[in-house]
């Protein structure tokens, strides 16, 4: 049995040519969005505590009324939140604690048997991250928070 030859065929790309120049990224664009993200930075504390706050409340509602549909739902929101908020407030900490809770709440059906303890846990690392300026996982208390907490989630999960 003789093998024949592999072609290789060069598909050209052509979405330069149909986009053109519109979609080219302006640095004057970026530098005035990311002056204007210094400017507001000093309200970012302010910001990172209504967070905090709204994560509190969907937690006050869990204990007042249980892990439900509807009281997952929003701390999975509430996490969701974080995840994408954390990193633009000066914490990438708090984002990676967002999006290990995130994953423990992820699935909608399977969101009223997570173990409150480990939202617990999520909630408590996220607020002492703020409170202590912990704010990434190369500090060593951080490394240990998010390092166990994805453990653990991790651990939950595949014990499902």
């Amino acid at each position: 049995m003789s093998a024949k030859p592999a072609q290789v065929i060069q598909v050209p790309n052509t979405l330069k040519a149909k986009l053109g120049g519109r979609f080219a990224i302006d640095p004057n664009a970026v530098a005035r969005a990311e002056a204007a993200l210094k400017e507001l930075s000093d309200q970012f504390g302010d910001w990172m505590q209504d967070e905090l706050d709204k994560l509190d409340a969907a937690r006050a509602d869990v204990a007042a009324r249980g892990l439900t549909r509807e009281t997952a739902d929003t701390l999975y929101t509430r996490a969701h939140d974080l995840k994408g908020l954390g990193g633009t407030y000066g914490f990438p900490l708090v984002s990676r604690l967002g999006a290990s809770m995130c994953r423990l709440l992820e699935d909608p059906g399977a969101r009223v048997s997570a173990p409150v303890f480990l939202v617990d846990a999520h909630i408590g690392a996220i607020k002492a991250a703020v409170r202590d300026e912990i704010r990434d996982a190369d500090h060593p208390v951080g490394k240990a928070l998010v390092g166990e907490l994805e453990g653990r989630v991790a651990d939950y999960l595949a014990g499902r």
